[in-house]
């Protein structure tokens, strides 16, 4: 057997298993309408804030909703403390308002 016969088999293997992922995702979605529906009154009737993108540092959480000196709480060359204010940027309005500190 060529090897290219392999491959046009595998691309099709993999057309029928896209399809198959296309089909799974559209009854998902419908299943799931309910679900949202519901988990969507319950975040209006609680009156919960927006989404937290993590949960170690308090500046980390919702960017729109951190103060500019929570980073540097404890002193302004304090190392950071938590994996996740290295992995999340500073919102661009900082970075245009304010020049680079190098």
């Amino acid at each position: 057997m060529r090897k290219s016969t392999l491959f046009f088999a595998f691309l099709g293997f993999l057309a029928i298993a896209l399809v198959f992922a296309a089909t799974d995702a559209a009854y998902r979605r419908g299943r799931s309408a309910e679900h949202l529906r519901s988990s969507s009154v319950l975040v209006r009737d609680l009156a919960l804030t927006d989404l937290c993108l993590f949960s170690e540092a308090r500046y980390t959480r919702h960017p729109s909703q951190a103060d500019l000196h929570t980073p540097f709480q404890d002193h302004p060359f304090a190392l950071e403390h938590f994996p996740s204010g290295s992995l999340l940027t500073p919102p661009a309005v900082l970075k245009e308002r304010y020049a680079p500190v190098d």
